[in-house]
């Protein structure tokens, strides 16, 4: 495998709830690339219409440091979309995205950028003990299992919000212009080398996940409904399934009937089969219906985001 010369790179970091975390990861980052020494660096801020003062630090931070890009969301539109906006406005070698609540190390960057300077286009940071909380480590681990079905992710690939990407994988994310951005998905349709680096996860010193329920079914969403058609086969299946089912029944009580005509036909039963078919076809409708309500949404142009403010504009010159 081939080496690749690195001389710029991008940090992006979502950021909500975060006016009093974000400043020690921004030093931390800091420090740790004044620490390695060979390598140019900018930092991309994107604030998800945090309700608390994160704007207000993050324009602080910007006025004080040149190398910092302020973006402030027009309003919640959520991480993987604060993701792909920060994306459009980076301009390193490589970008390397991480939390705003300083679980994840920034100190051990180099691990990441060293395994793409040995030739891997992804590099994800993967931890022998989560420190999130047990809902949060419920979720990612539906969202592994969803990864790896509906989008044909190895099982030996550990997936994080921590990870670093060449450019040219970048660039083909940014390609992508719908509604609904799915980080993970994007990366797995642009290239299969990927690979694993192990880092420790911190415990949250202040405040809670930002990730409800809500948010974390709204992600799963995008995953399978904008990167695989597998819910359509799978209801496919299911309809198959049921009708078969519904056939030999059928078959059954007839014999059944003939059998033994003098036994009366059960109401329940009858019931029982309507209700579970008609839920079955209600699932198989509602999957239906969200594939054509992304379609309607994507084809009127819905953006993925909207920016309101930009501060450190110098460093990205005209784009908006």
């Amino acid at each position: 495998m081939s080496t690749i010369q690195i001389n710029t790179i991008s940090f992006v970091i979502p950021c909500y709830r975060s006016e009093q975390t974000i400043e020690a990861v921004i030093l931390e980052v800091d420090n740790t690339m004044k620490e390695l020494g060979r390598y140019e660096h900018e930092i991309i801020l994107v604030n998800d219409a945090s309700p608390d003062n994160t704007f207000s630090v993050i324009r602080k931070l910007c006025e004080e440091n040149s190398h910092i890009i302020g973006i402030n969301l027009a309003k919640n539109f959520g991480q993987h979309a604060a993701l792909m906006a920060g994306f459009h406005y980076a301009k390193g070698d490589v970008v390397v995205c991480l939390d705003d609540d300083g679980q994840t190390p920034a100190d051990e960057v180099g691990k990441l950028i060293a395994k793409l300077e040995a030739g891997f286009d992804v590099v994800y940071a993967r931890y022998a003990t989560k420190k999130h909380s047990a809902f949060r480590n419920m979720g990612s681990k539906v969202n592994e299992l969803m990864t790896r079905v509906m989008l044909k992710k190895p099982k030996e690939l550990y997936i994080s919000s921590y990870f670093a990407v060449r450019r040219f994988v970048l660039e083909d994310m940014l390609k992508y212009q719908n509604s609904y951005p799915y980080v993970i998905g994007l990366v797995l349709r642009a290239t299969k080398n990927i690979t694993n680096v192990d880092v420790k996860h911190r415990e949250r010193e202040i405040g809670t996940s930002g990730y409800t329920l809500k948010k974390l079914l709204g992600l799963w969403f995008n995953g399978f409904t904008a990167f695989s058609i597998i819910p359509l086969r799978i209801a496919t299946v299911l309809g198959c399934s049921v009708a078969i089912l519904g056939f030999l029944y059928g078959i059954y009580t007839i014999l059944k009937k003939i059998l033994q005509p003098d036994i009366l036909m059960g109401f329940s039963s009858l019931m029982s089969g309507l209700m579970f078919i008609g839920g079955m076809l209600m699932i198989m409708l509602g999957i239906i219906g969200e594939y054509i309500g992304r379609i309607y949404i994507s084809l009127n142009n819905s953006p993925q985001y909207v920016v309101r403010e930009l501060i450190g504009t110098d460093q990205v010159g005209n784009k908006s």
